[in-house]
């Protein structure tokens, strides 16, 4: 028979059971308790705790409380016997054990009453030291109070957006924040979660609903002669200027999703040329075998950077030739794929196979583009190896091919010496720069595959209202009602009665 406790005036009856929190963690004993002097609603209410600071030892870890017991956590842990602290004020306590009374830890408590919290809800932070036995012992407390549970991955932030707290491109944008590693990512996510995203796409399905507010009551009501004249119109102009609107919005070049999740750069060229001398010098480090063995290289080596704060997925891949050998010629056919699928192509070209003559040097490398690209729109040549060349050979090649039409930017460098890797650096910068654009200026930049597709389908829809304008108005407001849903699955917020709200507040319909 288990024991009874006598804790905060009531008897609790427990059973002991292990929950498994996130990789890394230690798993925590849990009490699930019922209270006999705490309410019975109190006791089933839907309260969740979790670790929100990160694992591991740290000087401060903060753990976090959201729902209608917070309060009760609150008292239980912290010695709240009678009014609750000030609202977000921090104060000093010792954070006991609510079932033996004992001493976890001594750290600053905040009260957020709802609807002045993060969650919408009633909560509580915990600031307590961050060794891994006091964030266990904590857990396991906040595990004997009634009423609360382990939250779920994500749930805090599920409550903040069905609390109206934030929407559903804000919450991708705080996803989007706590995972950046680049200045890039970090500011494209926090402008993204600033709003400024979803306010576009709700002035655009604000838009939308009046349209079909002013479609629907033309088609119900314009018989009976309460329909202003002009009024479709004016859907009419309405409708173009979203579908122009939402066209250049998409026609971005994907510089906002190719920011979030990084611009996939790809070493291509023929063997020993020294594709993987580069990767080591920009990675820094010695990540892929070099040896003067032609084909060493038989895989994919990727790598990932920070490239002036802008996320870089660099690849080295096989050397491009012939081959009788199986596994050398799979490893060139994920060459070829990889470069198929590149944002950037780095073809690396031994200097030393160059012709003298500025003229056969440049048909030698638009040959060689021709061999190694589908197309030669996003790559830049790099002309390793420079070093070997003599010097008078080598400013006639850095000049004169710079300015060669037909050939892409043309950086001569050696990654024996490091002669020129500066100046490459600056235009794999600048060009890296101008596949995702200023994350801060400009029209906001889609980010997600999940809104393309939505405002692909809007577009697509509001040409339908366009297509059938003149011969069904039922089915093109139908194309205007697709077009909304489209939208409001983007934000999250989609309802009919906003429709009606409309019509019954621009027309007096029945007055």
């Amino acid at each position: 028979m288990l024991p009874l406790r006598l804790v905060c005036g009531g008897i609790w009856r427990a059973a002991v059971h292990t929950v498994r929190t996130s990789r890394g963690a230690p798993p925590y004993r849990l009490l699930s308790s019922t209270c006999d002097g705490a309410p019975a609603a109190l006791a089933d209410a839907d309260t969740i705790f979790a670790l929100s600071s990160g694992h591991g030892r740290c000087g401060v870890a903060v753990v976090r409380v959201s729902g209608p017991a917070s309060a009760t956590a609150l008292r239980c842990m912290a010695g709240f016997t009678q009014r609750l602290p000030s609202p977000r004020t921090a104060l000093l306590r010792s954070i006991t054990d609510p079932r033996s009374t004992e001493v976890l830890d001594r750290g600053l408590v905040l009260w957020f009453p709802a609807p002045r919290s993060f969650s919408g809800e009633d909560s509580v932070e915990f600031h307590i030291h961050g060794g891994p036995a006091v964030i266990t012992a904590v857990l396991q407390a906040l595990g004997s109070v009634p009423g609360l549970r382990p939250a779920e991955a994500g749930e805090f932030t599920r409550r903040a957006f069905q609390a109206g707290k934030l929407g559903l491109t804000e919450v991708e944008g705080l996803g989007d924040l706590i995972h950046a590693e680049t200045e890039a990512q970090r500011r494209q996510a926090l402008r993204q979660m600033s709003g400024e995203l979803g306010r576009l796409y709700q002035d655009w399905s604000d838009r939308l609903k009046r349209c079909l507010a002013h479609v629907e009551a033309f088609i119900d009501f314009s018989e009976d002669e309460l329909i202003e004249d002009g009024v479709l119109n004016r859907v009419d102009v309405s409708v173009r200027d979203l579908q122009a609107e939402i066209e250049r919005h998409l026609k971005d070049e994907r510089r906002g999703e190719r920011l979030r999740g990084g611009v996939q750069v790809v070493i291509a060229g023929a063997t020993n040329a020294g594709k993987s001398s580069l990767l080591n010098k920009l990675c820094q480090r010695p990540a892929a075998i070099v040896s003067p063995i032609a084909g060493t290289t038989r895989d994919v080596v990727e790598t990932a950077l920070d490239l002036g704060g802008f996320p870089v997925l660099l690849s080295d891949t096989a050397g491009l030739r012939d081959s009788s050998d199986l596994v050398e010629r799979e490893g060139v056919r994920r060459a070829r794929e990889r470069v198929e699928q590149a944002d950037l192509t780095l073809v690396v070209v031994d200097s030393a196979h160059l012709p003298s003559e500025v003229d056969r040097a440049a048909a030698f490398l638009r040959e060689h583009l021709s061999s190694v690209l589908p197309d030669t729109g996003r790559c830049l040549l790099v002309l390793n190896k420079a070093d070997l060349l003599p010097e008078k050979q080598r400013q006639k090649l850095d000049m004169e091919l710079r300015g060669v039409s037909g050939l892409p930017a043309v950086c001569l460098i050696s990654c024996q010496t490091n002669e020129g890797l500066k100046d490459f650096l600056t235009v794999l910068h600048s060009s890296v720069k101008t596949l995702c654009g200023d994350p801060l200026f400009g029209a906001p930049t889609l980010t997600q595959a999940r809104h393309r597709a939505h405002l692909q389908r809007c577009a697509a829809a509001l040409a339908q209202y366009q297509r059938y304008r003149d011969t069904d108005l039922a089915l093109a407001a139908e194309g205007v009602r697709l077009a909304v849903t489209s939208l409001g699955r983007i934000t999250g917020r989609v309802g009919a009665e906003e429709i009606l709200d409309i019509i019954f507040k621009d027309f007096c319909i029945g007055k």
